[in-house]
């Protein structure tokens, strides 16, 4: 019982942060850069709608994405900043039928998605985050964030962005060393320090089966490929973190934090891959 109300909090509190696309106007299709070699259809500039994205603002195929290896568009996550953005900033009116905000619309999308996806982390952080001063603290966080969301189209595009994510990085930063330094008092650390690639952490394709990640400070890491099958990694921190391709079978990241639904679509893993209870199994993934 005590699991099923932690999952149905962690819903209520993610609610507005995951995805749907019936409310949205397919923003992510036409206002991001795409690259064929980073798995999308094509290459396509921002601005410019996707060649698969219908009239209804639906992907023509949309249930071949995995069959066709476009990894990039099953990867990608808004962090709900679409709907928000067609229901809310716009109420309602498509960048179709009004062509004079279509550009408009793609730039405050992409304002919205950045502070959707900091109101992802700042959320989790007042999840795994016990003591009251700070709890209060991100609650403020979360609050300020929220109003922001709620500007009017000019306002969103006015915000200095790079402040505010400067802001919540620095709480997220603290929240990190406090679930950690829990996490591995009186462990001891067998994470080798390896080469940075512009100071992230390099670990492309390292086998860490036998590698102690419980409290690892994998912040930004290149885990591309890497082998973490079966590895246990609680209050782990993944945020930005790349997960391509990285064997996540039989792994448990249930108590890792800072990880997203966008991280988990590009690795690969099964149904015995345990998850924070915010994301989901993706359905191309092992059974």
């Amino acid at each position: 019982m005590k699991c099923e109300n932690r999952i149905e909090r962690d819903d209520e509190l993610y609610k507005n942060l995951k995805i749907d696309c019936e409310k949205c106007f397919g923003l992510c299709c036409i206002a991001l850069y795409f690259s064929a070699a980073e798995g999308f259809p094509t290459d396509k500039v921002a601005g410019r709608p996707c060649i698969n994205l219908q009239k209804n603002f639906r992907c023509f195929i949309h249930k071949k994405l995995s069959q066709k290896g476009l990894k990039g568009c099953t990867a990608y996550d808004c962090f709900g900043a679409g709907q928000k953005v067609a229901q809310v900033t716009y109420r309602g009116r498509d960048w179709n039928q009004n062509s004079e905000v279509e550009k408009q619309m793609c730039e405050v999308f992409l304002v919205m998605r950045q502070l959707h996806e900091m109101l992802w982390y700042l959320t989790e952080a007042f999840s795994v985050q016990t003591n009251s001063l700070i709890h209060e603290e991100i609650r403020k966080l979360i609050s300020e964030t929220e109003k922001l969301t709620f500007l009017d189209a000019a306002s969103l595009m006015n915000i200095d962005i790079e402040a505010h994510r400067n802001v919540v990085n620095s709480m997220l930063q603290e929240i990190s060393e406090m679930v950690r330094s829990k996490m591995i008092s009186g462990q001891k650390n067998t994470l080798k320090r390896k080469k940075t690639i512009a100071g992230r952490l390099n670990l492309f394709g390292v086998d860490l089966r036998k590698t102690n990640l419980r409290g690892a400070d994998l912040r930004g890491a290149f885990l591309i490929a890497a082998n973490l099958s079966g590895t246990d990694l609680s209050g782990a921190d993944l945020i930005g973190a790349d997960l391509r391709d990285a064997n996540l079978r039989g792994a448990n990241l249930a108590g890792c934090i800072f990880v997203t639904q966008a991280q988990i679509n590009t690795a690969k893993g099964d149904a015995s891959t345990k998850l924070p209870s915010s994301l989901i199994h993706p359905m191309y993934w092992d059974k």
